[in-house]
Parts: structure tokens; sequence; C-alpha cells
């Protein structure tokens, strides 16, 4: 292929993948037969361009120097979103965002997307992976393809460290096989808030002691990989990319998620592949493309998509203005606050960041982007329509996910990942992110305090959000709920007031302003409310909850069941989800209902079950005397109802025909109360 062509395919292909196409490749026709190699994928999260490789300042990283040395190290790579899911979402499916759907953490990637796995299994791959954060858990749609999944986390805790990841995937690694494995391992250490563990000397600071702890492991894994390949008699193929950066200051980001700057998308990037030759990539590259590198080195490749990966088919010279144009999006603030939507886009050495505004720079001469050129710089062509060409997503994608349990939601909130309540009020003249980089960190504290339940403390915050940002419909609907679930009804009205006069058409403003109602003694406004948004948006969990809540109110029990069963299977339900739907279906005299329900409450449970009074009764009103035996045996003497436990167990003992059933109706007598003692004199098992 001639470097013109493949120039030529390249720019072509950006804009598709923008636009939701990941082509569906085919093995070849004509490729002669070859071994297929081992391919190990290794994403480091949260991990500068700098911090790593032979140039980093303050830290030493042997491991990724090593594989640098071995293999192409590219040195213009660049994430597709500055957040963990939507950038492997995009290496999992070929796709930018505004393809694949997926805009910020806590989305779910779309069943109909093919993802890498999958495609490799379907070419005679093992497949395995182990993440290291709740933010990949397999809930969000990544794990499809996998023989093996591994987000198995210590308890209570919402990541693991990459030593803990490592010793895993060794565990795995262990295992013989004559099938080729592709193999994805993910670290999540260098991330807020930055504790390393007995890093490797030469670290500057906490983050970069993260770094060099992960750097460490990697060597770990590395050595096991090749020992694993050279057991089997195979090649290995290895990719080692960062899914985004950290801001650490610069432009006055301290983490992550809000701007384009390069301390956030400029990631690490090297690619290992049998028989390349070693040296380093200063041409633009978009991550996206590790998912054709692997579909190349899995023989799955077609001839629209050959030579798009990141090995050997690409030139090591710039593709200059001809090349591909690399994407990248920043829509957080966008979807959370109504700021300006941020698309990014490089060529060569030309950097445009459009938000409102467009911002250009020189990324080899300014890498650190002080020298706005701005508009007197000559974008080309491409370039410029791939800025205006590319999707914003709509306004409504900013509705947080519906399946989400609130367990989940503090995960997502511990790790910094809070998305909006509602979409925005979307505006011409909304705030630049670049120019509200003072709100960053009120922000997220206020999220995290107010996913935790801490009313009181978020409060002042978010009123010093407004402040500086009086159409935040999302901080103006916390600050109402925030005073809601603290009693303070007047002050709460008048932020629902509010949120109304800003987005008076809003069914989210709606739907909160009738939780409000339902959480208080005036819970009779909600119900109109409540019915409305069932009807309209028949999968909004709150209002189902709310209104569920209600019919039991009201005495409408058959309701208020079937509500809480399209509960439940629109989420997982919890351990109190269903003890409360059991009890209802038990005094519905839903028998059946009543047992599964509480039977899995009592697997969720385990030892803290507390129930086990009611599914006695169950089980003997089903004429399941072993089980109802089983269950009031459970049960210890200091029950507050054990008198009917003992009058329970006793009739049991009869029907089973026990040999001590005479002793246990007396026992029940002896520990009778008002209420069994006069069922023990009616009971006719007891003549």
């Amino acid at each position: 292929m001639t470097f013109r062509r493949l120039a030529y395919l390249l720019a072509s292909l950006a804009v598709a993948g923008a636009c939701g196409r990941s082509d569906r490749a085919v093995p070849t026709a004509g490729t002669p037969a070859r071994a297929k190699p081992s391919i190990l994928l290794v994403t480091l999260d949260t991990t500068r361009a700098d911090a790593v490789g032979p140039e980093a300042r303050g830290v030493t990283t042997p491991a990724f120097n090593a594989l640098a040395a071995r293999g192409l190290r590219f040195r213009q790579a660049y994430a597709t979103a500055p957040e963990t899911l939507p950038s492997h979402a995009s290496m999992m499916t070929g796709l930018y965002p505004a393809g694949h759907g997926v805009r910020e953490n806590a989305r779910h990637l779309s069943d109909a997307h093919p993802v890498l796995a999958a495609r490799v299994k379907e070419a005679g791959y093992r497949t395995a992976a182990f993440v290291s954060s709740f933010v990949l858990a397999r809930r969000f749609g990544l794990a499809r393809g996998f023989d093996v999944y591994d987000d198995t986390l210590p308890a209570g805790q919402v990541e693991r460290t990459s030593r803990d990841t490592t010793s895993r995937a060794l565990e795995y690694l262990a295992q013989a096989s004559v099938q080729p494995l592709f193999l994805w391992v993910h670290y999540f250490d260098p991330h807020t808030p930055y504790a390393p563990v007995n890093p490797p000397d030469g670290s500057a600071s906490p983050y970069l002691g993260e770094v060099a702890a992960m750097d460490a492991q990697l060597g770990r894994l590395v050595q096991a990989f090749d020992d694993y390949v050279a057991r089997a008699g195979g090649t290995a193929a290895m990719i080692v990319a960062g899914d985004h950066g950290e801001g650490l200051g610069d432009h006055g980001e301290l983490q992550h998620g809000n701007l384009l700057y390069q301390s956030t998308m400029h990631v690490p990037l090297v690619v290992v592949e049998p028989g390349a030759t070693p040296g380093s990539v200063d041409a633009p590259v978009s991550v996206r493309r590790i998912f054709h590198t692997v579909l190349g080195w899995a023989g799955v490749g077609s001839p629209e998509t050959s030579g798009h990966g990141l090995g050997g088919g690409l030139p090591r010279q710039s593709l200059g203005e001809g090349g591909e144009v690399v994407l990248g999006e920043a829509m957080k603030p966008f979807l959370g606050y109504g700021w300006q939507p941020q698309i990014m886009a490089i060529a060569g050495r030309q950097k445009a960041i459009l938000a409102g505004t467009t911002e250009v720079y020189d990324v080899i001469d300014d890498p650190g982007e002080q020298r706005n050129l701005g508009a007197g710089a000559n974008l080309p062509a491409g370039l410029r329509k791939a800025l205006d060409e590319y999707p914003v997503p709509s306004p409504d994608a900013a509705r947080a996910p519906e399946n989400l349990t609130d367990e989940a939601r503090r995960s997502l909130a511990s790790l910094g990942y809070v998305s909006a309540s509602a979409p925005p009020v979307v505006r011409k003249d909304a705030p630049r992110p670049a120019d509200m980089v003072g709100l960053f960190e009120v922000i997220e504290k206020a999220s995290g305090l107010f996913v935790q339940e801490q009313y009181a403390q978020v409060i002042p915050l978010l009123e010093q959000i407004l402040a500086a940002d009086p159409h935040n419909l999302d901080a103006v609907l916390r600050l109402a709920t925030a005073h809601s679930s603290l009693g303070h009804d007047a002050k709460a009205l008048g932020a629902f007031k509010r949120a109304a006069a800003m987005a008076p058409r809003s069914p989210d403003v709606r739907t909160y302003l009738a939780l409000h109602y339902a959480r208080g003694r005036d819970w009779p406004q909600a119900v109109p409310l409540l019915e409305r948004t069932v009807a309209e948006t028949p999968e909004r969990l709150p209002a189902l909850e709310a209104l569920a809540v209600i019919r039991e109110r009201q005495g409408r029990i058959a309701d208020a069941i079937a509500l809480r069963q399209k509960v439940a299977a629109l989420r997982t339900p919890t351990a109190a989800d269903l003890v409360r739907l059991g009890q209802l279906a038990m005094q519905a005299q839903r028998t059946a209902l009543a047992i599964e329900s509480f039977e899995g409450a009592r697997t969720l449970s385990g030892a803290t079950f507390a129930n086990d009074l009611e599914l006695g009764v169950l089980y003997l009103a089903a004429r399941r005397y072993a089980d109802a035996r089983d269950a009031l045996d459970r049960i210890p003497s200091s029950h507050a109802e054990y008198p009917m436990v003992l009058f329970k167990r006793a009739q049991v003992s009869v029907l089973l025909k026990e040999p001590d059933s005479a002793a246990r109706i007396a026992r029940a007598r002896a520990r009778a109360d008002p209420t069994t003692r006069e069922l023990i004199e009616k009971e006719r098992l007891f003549q």
C-alpha cells in the first residue's frame, strides 16, 4: 500500500469512527496462514504521557522503558475522552464516544456494538480480563466476549492495587492451553487519592510514586506473559496504553474529566509485535486504533481496515496534512452543567479545541499549550471539517443511569465520578469549561457529599456553585433535594420553583418535586405527578419506587407489588428490596412470590438475614414442612417474636410426626404470650 493511499484511508476512517461505524472485519481473502500470536493489552489508568518512559522526570519506569525498546513507541497518542469508561469503550469498539455512545463514566456500552473480545474469541482465542476499578465493572458492558472477566474487588473497596490484579492475572497465566490468548489487564493505581505502597526509589511525588509502583507490576506481568508464550511455543504481541492522563494543576485542572489539554489527553502507548523493528512514531494516533491492531494480529481483517492498526503498517513519520485527524471529546461539563461542549482535533503538530471559541496549539513546540494561536492559525481543511462535523450529544444523555443501586452510586462517587441528576439547560452563551476551572473541585466535592447524603454539608457548596453559575440546573435540583431531605419545606419549594423557571417543560423538575411531596405529609400531591412521570417514562426508577410506597399508603397492595416487581426487573434488587416485596406478597396471600422474595433476600444477606420467621410461616402454608423446620430452627431465642416461633415450630413438629412434638407443644405453652396463648388453645393439631 502506498503512503498516499494509506493517508487517504486513515483520514476517511476518522470521521467514520466518530459517526458510529466499527467496520466489521472478516478474514482477508488470499492472506497467507500464519500462527496467531498471544496478545497482551495493558491499560494504565490516569497515566500522563510524560509520567512514563525514558524522558519522564521525577520517576523511573524500567518495565515500560524495556517494552519501548522492544517495540514501537507512539509519541503522540491520544485518548478519545478524559474518562475511564468512554476511553476503554473506544479501545474495545474502535469508535469514538460519539459512535459508541458512552460519553461519561457510569453509562453502559450497548450490546449493538461489536466488541474486541467477542471478535477475537470468534477467531479461536481464549479471552480473559482483569480490571482494577469499579468504574469498569461488568455491569457497564465491557465484559462481553471474555471467558473470564475478573472485576472482583476487596470487600468494601472500589479499586484494587496493581499488585493484587497482577497476582490474579498470573494465576490465570499458570494454566496451560493450546489456544492463543487475548489477555487484558487494567491498572488503576495513579488515581486520586494517591497513596503509593512501597514505591520504587526515584519517584518525586505521590502521583509518580503510584506510577512507579504500577510499573513494577507491569514488569511482573510482562515477564509472566513472555514465560507463558514460551511454554506454549508461540509468539507474543503486546500493547501498553494510557486511557487518559491527570491534570495535576495544568490549566487549573487537578484531576481529569473536564478539559482537553495534553495533561489529560496525551497518553503513553507502546506496541510490540512479532518481527517488527523497534522505533518510534511521531504521527498522532488514537487509542481507538487498538481495536484494529488486535484484530489484525488475530487474523480478523478486511481490505477496508487493513493497515489501520498501530503496527508495522503505519508510517513512522508524521502523516502531515493528508493524514488522519485524531479526535477527542470532553462532554462531562456540557452534560452535567450545560457548559460549552468540547471537541479536540489533531493533525500533524496542530491541535485545535472547540468549546464556544477555538484554541489552537503547536503541541510539538509548545507541549504545555501555553501559546494559543487562536484565530490566526491556518487550520487544515480536514481538521476544521472534523471539528465542525463531530456529533454533540443530546442533553437528554445527561440523565444518570436509572439501574444503578445507591451502593453503586456511592462507589462511583468515592472515585470522583458522579453523574448529573437531569439534562442541563443548554444556552448559546454558556460558559467555556476552561473559564470555570475554579468550580471543578467545588462541584466534585458537592457531588460526592450529595451522593453520600451529607445534605447539611452540601448546601453551602451548592450555593457557592450557583453564585458563579446561576443556570446550573443540576445544582438547583440538588439544592432543592437537600433542603427537602432535611425537612426545609419552604426552602425546598423555593428551589423547585427556581428550577421550574429555568426549565419549565422539564420532566425531571416535575419528578423531583413529586419525590419531595412523596416524602412528607403532603404526599397526596405527589400522586398525579408520579403517575404522569411513570406513564411518560415507564423505566424511571425513582418515580416507580416512590409510587410503590404511595400505593402501600393507599392500601393498593396489588399495585404496590406490581411496581416493586417492575423495579426489580429494571435493576438488581437489594436484600431490603426483596424483603419488602416478600412482606407485601405475604400480606396479599401470594405465597409463592413471598417465598421467592424472602429466599432471594436470604441469599443476598447470608448470616444477617432476619426474616426466617416469615419464611417459616410461608413454608408451612406451602406444606414444605422440612423447609419450615429448618427456617424456624435458625431463629435465636432472643428474637422479639420468639413465642410465635415456638408455636409455629410445634405445629411443624406435629405435621412431621417428630418424636419430641409433645415436648415442643409444652414449651410453646410455657413461653406463650397473649397472642400465642389463644392460638395454642384453638390449635386442633395440639388436641
